[in-house]
C-alpha cells in the first residue's frame, strides 16, 4: 500500500492510548490506513486497526524496530500520546523530496534537549522530536533505522533522541523539519497564534498519559482538557523561576545584561 500511519503500543495502557488516536485519525482523516505493532494482538477488537503486527522485541523503545517493518512506502508514525484533529492532506507529497520529516523538540533551552552521545552540535541543531515521523521506504532509511536501534541498545541512554540527533547530524538523508502544528507539544501557544497563523493538524502531549503517570490523576481525552492542564502547568512553572511569565522573565534578563 503507497500510504499509512502505524502506531506502536506494548502494554495495556499504551494500547488504549493508541485506540483514542487512532479513532481521533479516522475521524480526520476516513480511508487512510492505519496499522498497529503490539505486544498483545489478542486484545485488539476487528476494525479498529487495519492491520496489526507483532512487536519483534518489547522494551520501551520498541518503535525502533517497528519503523523498518512499515508495510506503506510511505510512513506516518504516530507516538500513543496523540490526537490527529485536521486533516494531514497533502502531508505525504513531502516524500517526494525528503526521506524523512521531524519537527523540533521543545524545551530547546535545556540540557536534555541539547544532548547528545558523541556529537557536539550549535544550539541551533536540538534534538528532533521522535513521536511523530514522516518517511518514504528506501534502502537507506531501513538502514538509518537499523542502526538507530542498533545504537541505542548498545549505549546506556534511555532517551532515543540523544542517539537520533548525532545520527541526523551526520545522515546523508534528505531531512525536512516540519512545522509545529504537525507536532503541536504545547497546546498552551494557541493562545498565542493569530487565526491564519497556522492549522493545527497533530496534537503530542504526555498529558494525555497523566493517568499513567499521576496516582488518581484524572485522564485527559481532549483539548479543552489539555488546555486546562497546561495553562496551570506553564503558571506554576513561571513562579518556580521568580517571574510571571516570559515576557516578564525576558525583560529582566535583558536588563540584567544590560551596560552598566
Amino acid at each position: 500500500m503507497s500510504q499509512g500511519v502505524i502506531y506502536v503500543a506494548t502494554g495495556p495502557d499504551y494500547l488504549e492510548l493508541a485506540r483514542a488516536s487512532a479513532r481521533s485519525l479516522r475521524a480526520t482523516n476516513p480511508g487512510l490506513a492505519i496499522d498497529l505493532f503490539t505486544d498483545q494482538p489478542g486484545a485488539v477488537d476487528p476494525g479498529e486497526f487495519d492491520q496489526v503486527h507483532p512487536v519483534p522485541r518489547v522494551h520501551a523503545r520498541a518503535k525502533l524496530e517497528c519503523l523498518p517493518l512499515s508495510r506503506f512506502k510511505r510512513t506516518l508514525y504516530l507516538d500513543c500520546d496523540t490526537l490527529v484533529v485536521g486533516d494531514l492532506g497533502d502531508m505525504y507529497s513531502l516524500l517526494d523530496r525528503f526521506d524523512l520529516a521531524l519537527a523540533h523538540e521543545v524545551r530547546r533551552a535545556s540540557d536534555l534537549i541539547q544532548e547528545g552521545l558523541d556529537v557536539a552540535t550549535p544550539y541551533a541543531f536540538p534534538q528532533m522530536n521522535s513521536g511523530v515521523i514522516l518517511y518514504r521506504k528506501s534502502p537507506e532509511t531501513a538502514e538509518f533505522f537499523a542502526q538507530w536501534a542498533l545504537k541505542f541498545h548498545a549505549s546506556a541512554v534511555r532517551r532515543d533522541q540523544i542517539i537520533l540527533k548525532d545520527m541526523l547530524w551526520d545522515s546523508k538523508l534528505q531531512i525536512y523539519v516540519l512545522p509545529p502544528e504537525f507536532n503541536l507539544r504545547r497546546v498552551t501557544v494557541l493562545d498565542a497564534w493569530e487565526p491564519e497563523d497556522c492549522e493545527v493538524k497533530i496534537i503530542h502531549s504526555h498529558r494525555l498519559m497523566d493517568h499513567m503517570r499521576v496516582p488518581g490523576a484524572p485522564r485527559i481525552t481532549d483539548l479543552k482538557g489539555l488546555l486546562n492542564a497546561e495553562r496551570e502547568a506553564l503558571e506554576a512553572e513561571w513562579k518556580d523561576v521568580g517571574q510571571p511569565n516570559r515576557v516578564a522573565w525576558f525583560g529582566a534578563r535583558q536588563e540584567k545584561r544590560a551596560p552598566k
